[in-house]
């Protein structure tokens, strides 16, 4: 990658001139983010739910559940209502909000071979290829990943804590993020492949909408993030805070976002072929 050293931009220059401008006078190295998708179309069998995938959803499901369990044990034993359905609705606003965010880094940085979170980042970078792909995979399948990480975070929350407040917020921000990804998948449905209250939260604006949603997979590909109800994703765009925190890593860390490079075939869409409506 080739950067001219000796034209630089006025530190007022809008972020929106700033993403676009593709030369920058800086002492750094620059490293890209940026990894190849794979270009075969996705293996059908990869999309098929495993007996290990549905035990870590139905285990997940359970950590969520015996927490807002307590939630609702602990209200009625105290006859408090009001306060864990409070923390149950900031639970719902903040887990938005973290899907966002981690979204967006996964969407923009890493690659299939980062610890940990490859696996999630290589699916979230070809999803761009073929959004459709999500549709096709199972319950759990989609879910797994997860489900996992919600397990190991909730059941010790489970097993210390007793405070309807606490488990009010866990059990409803816990399950917001377990089941982001298929509020992710019906933002992807067709209207009339949906089950009718799925539309009607979409419409009501509880679960993000597939209006709103199609906007992340048109260029520039920077907006739009957050998929449990994309209540967040107005404020987030508006004020330019994911461009700000990738100028920030960028000047700092010389690593620029997927999102900045110009539109090419691994951000473009393919189509379904006939066999993969079959």
């Amino acid at each position: 990658m080739a950067i001219l050293p000796h034209r630089s931009y006025p530190l007022r220059m809008s972020l929106h001139h700033a993403r676009t401008y593709h030369q920058f006078s800086l002492p750094t190295r620059v490293y890209c983010s940026t990894t190849t998708t794979p270009r075969h179309n996705p293996d059908p069998i990869a999309l098929q739910s495993t007996w290990s995938h549905r035990a870590w959803v139905a285990s997940g499901c359970t950590t969520v559940l015996i927490s807002l369990a307590k939630s609702v044990s602990g209200a009625a034993d105290s006859h408090m209502w009001l306060e864990p359905i409070l923390a149950g609705l900031v639970g719902y606003v903040l887990a938005d909000l973290g899907s966002g965010v981690y979204h967006w880094g996964i969407d923009n940085y890493g690659s299939a071979s980062t610890p940990i979170f490859g696996s999630q980042i290589e699916a979230f970078q070809g999803h761009h290829k073929w959004p459709w792909a999500i549709t096709r995979r199972q319950f759990a399948n989609n879910l797994h990943s997860l489900a996992t990480a919600v397990t190991f975070t909730v059941l010790p929350i489970d097993l210390i804590f007793n405070d309807p407040i606490l488990h009010g917020f866990v059990g409803v921000c816990s399950g917001c993020i377990l089941f982001s990804q298929q509020f992710h998948a019906w933002a992807h449905g067709t209207k009339s492949r949906l089950p009718p209250p799925v539309v009607a939260l979409q419409d009501a604006g509880i679960l993000v909408s597939r209006s709103e949603h199609a906007a992340h997979h048109r260029p520039p590909y920077n907006n739009n993030y957050c998929i449990v109800s994309g209540v967040w994703n107005e404020f987030l765009d508006k004020h330019k805070v994911f461009e700000a925190s990738e100028m920030v890593l960028f000047l700092n860390l010389g690593v620029r976002p997927r999102s900045w490079s110009d539109p090419n075939s691994d951000w473009t869409e393919e189509t379904e072929t006939l066999s993969q409506l079959i």
